[in-house]
């Protein structure tokens, strides 16, 4: 299973930004693997905070447009990942062992949660992601 990061997201939803073609065509391919695909809960989360936010290039999306567009993946067959029952311990043993400090804990999450929920791969434009050890990290752009 493929796990599409939250910046993927972004870019598909933002026709206005240089990487929207490259980022549906990528949701588009993920979207026809075999082995399926998903989105991590936080990636929901970080997409809604970003596209509505009122600070956001161009004009910020309406609550109804970022959920119909969350709705249009959903249909198209993506599978929301959750964290899992100790996840915190996990993530918090996890980041001790990795040194990971600051706000690169939110990419540690992500990936723990793709991990415990089958995915072995995530799809992302950001260059710095930390990956969850055996999680691989891919940039579809």
């Amino acid at each position: 299973m493929i796990a599409l990061d939250t910046n993927i997201l972004v870019y598909a939803h933002r026709a206005g930004v240089p990487e929207h073609s490259a980022a549906k065509r990528s949701i588009g391919e993920v979207a026809g693997s075999a082995g399926g695909w998903c989105i991590p809960f936080p990636c929901i989360a970080e997409f809604w905070a970003v596209v509505t936010h009122p600070g956001s290039s161009g004009r910020p999306s309406r609550p109804r447009e970022a959920r119909q567009f969350l709705d249009n993946l959903v249909a198209a067959g993506a599978k929301i990942l959750y964290p899992r029952s100790g996840a915190m311990e996990r993530l918090a043993e996890l980041a001790v062992r990795l040194n990971i400090e600051g706000a690169r804990i939110f990419d540690l999450q992500i990936g723990l949660i793709c991990q415990d929920g089958g995915a072995r791969e995530i799809w992302s434009h950001d260059c710095n992601f930390i990956a969850v050890p055996g999680l691989v990290v891919n940039d579809p752009l």
